[in-house]
């Protein structure tokens, strides 16, 4: 098992990709068989194909992220924070929370967003 500085790590690593990466490094991040639910009650996207072609849709806006806490118990890490993204015509803001697991090598295996639309904020 991944140990806890290696799982904070492997968030903060994350979020840092998602504002500077493009989404083939976000999906390096996962395991070959990671699974994406974007935000929960949505089809997990499976595989780190799928998951490139998920996080693609960030490869033509701005991304910025700000880390507000994360918590590790066992192999998994639950975190909030403010993603703001730039399309160049509207800012969107969101503040979900993560849900992360983990394998020995602190790459990511599932992720849960918990989110609604209620949460989007716009400007």
């Amino acid at each position: 098992m991944a140990s806890p500085d290696d799982i904070r790590s492997a968030v903060r690593r994350y979020l840092d990709t998602v504002a500077n990466g493009s989404a083939s490094d976000i999906a390096a991040l996962y395991a070959e068989d990671g699974t994406v639910e974007d935000p929960v009650g949505t089809p997990p996207h499976v595989g780190r194909a799928a998951i490139e072609k998920f996080y693609s849709a960030l490869a033509s806006v701005r991304v910025s992220t700000e880390l507000h806490n994360v918590r590790v118990a066992g192999d998994s890490a639950a975190f909030g924070f403010r993603v703001v993204t730039d399309t160049g015509d509207q800012t969107i803001t969101i503040e979900p929370i993560d849900v992360m697991t983990f394998d020995e090598n602190a790459q990511i295996t599932s992720m849960r967003a918990f989110w609604s639309q209620d949460d989007i904020s716009l400007g």
